[in-house]
């Protein structure tokens, strides 16, 4: 799956527990008619993707949608969303396309104009 945004937020890495899991964050705000803020985590070598990102900057970016159940201590089932990120591209800034040069002035013949009178106007 794929999202086209504008970077809100990068996240620094962070490690958790003792194996050395990495994850770092970006939120991504879309360009929609009712803009959308998505969360998508980087998780080990990914993390280094988000280096030469900059907030601000228009991405597409590659995720795989993830799922999870957690049974809690009451023994009820819980169940969890997660975008997990795996590829991102910089896109290009919108920038409007160059203007056309102006279409030559041609001066138009008035419609009281005759050729075939003279010019009595003292003006």
């Amino acid at each position: 799956m794929e999202v086209i945004g504008r970077i809100k937020k990068i996240e620094p890495t962070k490690e958790y527990g003792t194996n050395g899991f990495k994850k770092r964050e970006l939120v991504i705000v879309t360009e929609d008619q009712y803009p959308q803020f998505i969360l998508i985590e980087f998780v080990q070598d990914k993390c280094a993707l988000l280096d030469a990102m900059q907030e601000g900057q228009n991405v597409k970016v590659a995720f795989d949608l993830r799922g999870r159940e957690w049974i809690n201590p009451q023994g009820e089932a819980k169940y969890f969303n997660s975008l997990n990120g795996w590829k991102v591209e910089l896109l290009q800034a919108n920038t409007p396309p160059p203007m056309a040069p102006p279409a030559a002035f041609e001066e138009a013949a008035s419609p009281f104009e005759d050729s075939n009178e003279p010019d009595d106007l003292p003006f």
